[in-house]
Parts: structure tokens; sequence; C-alpha cells
């Protein structure tokens, strides 16, 4: 049932409405490097020092737009409800009012947290659509992060978290400037008959 609502919000999306999937990254971590990113050499694409400093961490909000592409992101030093709160409320003052919001998220306990609720209950524009246990593979921001993380998280090298908080939210803004939204073109249908397949293979057992 929740994949047949979250994949019919990503191939028939609602009229008047935003369809946003929302996570947080945590543990985005400022390393200090002994020196950048390792040039290319023979058999590997890209290499990295062994030999960093730490100088903390921050948590990375975003919510993904489905329709455009573009991303709302707000990065935080815990991600507890009360970080999650702010950033709804963040997400609320940057949509327009006339508009509803669909969001997209998991059943991490912050998200089902009572003030949370509460929060939902008083702003009845958003509507949320939970994705399956174990299946974060549906949740398009997703895909972003992994994009983020290849090309500035990993690949960078931070003196503290406020450099890597700027280098972020310049990203964000470059990012927006060209964004173009995912390809979605799976039906809940051929989802699952691929996991059906894939049980069948992991399951059976010649002994």
């Amino acid at each position: 049932e929740k994949v047949r609502d979250v994949v019919g919000l990503y191939l028939n999306p609602p009229t008047n409405a935003l369809v946003l999937c929302v996570d947080e990254k945590s543990q985005c971590q400022a390393l200090e490097r002994s020196q950048p990113a390792l040039p290319m050499g023979l058999g590997y694409l890209e290499g990295y020092t062994h030999d960093y400093l730490r100088h903390g961490t921050t948590t990375l909000f975003a919510a993904f737009d489905v329709a455009t592409g573009k991303v709302v992101s707000q990065c935080k030093n815990r991600h507890r409800h009360q970080e999650f709160l702010q950033f709804l409320r963040h997400i609320d003052a940057n949509v327009p009012s006339g508009l509803d919001v669909h969001i997209v998220m998991d059943n991490y306990a912050t998200h089902k947290q009572q003030n949370v609720r509460l929060w939902f209950a008083k702003h009845p524009r958003f509507q949320v659509h939970y994705t399956p246990t174990y299946s974060s593979w549906l949740n398009q921001v997703e895909t972003w992060f992994g994009i983020i993380t290849r090309k500035v998280i990993r690949r960078g090298s931070f003196i503290n978290v406020k450099q890597l908080v700027a280098r972020i939210d310049a990203f964000v803004r470059a990012y927006n400037e060209n964004s173009t939204p995912f390809a979605w073109t799976a039906s809940a249908d051929s989802i699952f008959q691929k996991l059906g397949r894939l049980c069948n293979l992991i399951s059976g057992t010649e002994h």
C-alpha cells in the first residue's frame, strides 16, 4: 500500500501541490585532509589520503522537489525532532501558501514524534506519505544525498564545520540554478515483480 501511494505521487503528481521528498543526512563530517583528493593514477580514478583531522559534524536536512529537482535545505548541529520541526517551518515559509504539500519520508522516530504530529495536524496543507521500512531507495532525496556526498562532502577538506556548511549551501544554490527532476519510470507493479524475482533468487538453494 505504501509503495503504491508513493509511486503514485511520482507518476501522477496531484495538481496545485508540491511533492517533496524529505530526509536528513546526519554525521556529515568536516574532515581536514593532509592534502586534497589525489589525482588519477594507474588502476584507479581518484584517491584520498588516509590521514585527516576531525572537526565535528553537521546534519543536512533536505527537501527534494520531485517536479523541478530543486532542493530546500538547512544544516543543523543535531537531528532531534526540534531540528526537524525547524526545517518543516522553513519548508512552510518557502512554499507558496496556495499550494498543498505532499511530504514523502521514512518512519524514523523523529518524523513521528508527538510534537511533529501536532505540527502536521495544525498545518493541514501538509500531507505525509511514509515509505515502507527498509525502503530508503524509494525516497528520491536519497539519490540527491548521493550526489552531494560524492561532489562535496566526501571529496572536500574542511578546517571546521562552518566551512563545510558554507560549501554545502553554495552547492545547493548552484544545483538549484540548473536543476532537473529525476526521471522516475518504475510502476508499483514493476517494483513488486522485481522484488519477487530477487526474493526467489536469494531464497532458493540447491543444498
